[in-house]
Order: C-alpha cells, then structure tokens, then sequence
C-alpha cells in the first residue's frame, strides 16, 4: 500500500461514506436513542433541555472523514468494489480495529460508572459507521 492511492481514491464515495458516519453518529448518540444511556455510563450530567456546543462535533467530522479515507484506500488496494465486500470490509475494520480498541478502553476506564455500557455503545456505533461508510465506498466506487 502507499499514499499515492490517495490520488487514485473516488472522493465522492469517501464523501458519502464520511458524511453517513457522521450523521449516523448524530443519531446513535441522541438521549432518546443511546445519548442518555451513554451520558450515564460515562457520568455526563446534562440538564435536560442544554444541547452541547457546536464545537463538540469537530473531532467526530473529522475522525469521520478519516476513517472514510482509510476504508477507501482499503477498498481500492484490496480491489473492494461490491456491497458484499463492502460488509466483508466493514465487518474487518469495525471488529478487528473499532470494537477491539473500544473494548480494551473500557476495560481501563474504571473511572465511569458503567465502562462496559459506555465501551458497547462506542464499539458498536463504530462498527456500525464503518459497516454503512464501507458499503457505501464500495458500492460507489
């Protein structure tokens, strides 16, 4: 692999793939979906009613972004071109990256009130978000 794939890379599929990350992370993390039971596993207090600032969705757009362009230059090196190696290359990334470093996280964080809550409902967004944005990528390019 080397960076000259980046050159080669179908930019409107990693857009596509980044912004599905990142608008489903806005939906995973809602309080009526799993944002109140994340907050509580992570021991966020909240009022009811406050929002967080716009700024808090920086780092999450960008992470976004750069997984896309991974699983993009994943899928283009591997020769990754269909929805069913889409899920193949999804399913790879998110367990064997995503869920891993989640789960190994939360096992050090015994600071929160629930890690294993906390490290499921991270895990899983990330499996998820690189499951749709690799069969996203896949399937455009």
């Amino acid at each position: 692999m080397s960076f000259e794939l980046l050159g080669d890379l179908d930019w409107l599929a990693v857009v596509v793939g980044a912004v599905a990350y990142f608008v489903l992370g806005a939906i995973w993390y809602a309080r009526p979906v799993l944002g109140k039971v994340w907050m509580e596993a992570a021991g966020i207090q909240m009022p009811e009613g406050q929002r967080p600032s716009a700024a808090i969705f920086a780092v999450p757009l960008v992470g976004s972004v750069l997984s896309a362009i991974a699983l993009g230059m994943l899928a283009l090196s591997s020769g990754t071109d269909t929805v069913g190696e889409g899920i193949v290359l999804g399913l790879v990334v998110g367990v064997g990256f995503a869920v891993a470093i989640a789960a190994v996280t939360a096992t050090f964080e015994s600071n929160k009130p629930n890690p294993t809550v906390w490290g499921a409902v991270n895990g899983g967004y990330h499996l998820a978000g690189n499951l749709i944005a690799a069969v996203l990528i896949a399937a455009i390019q």
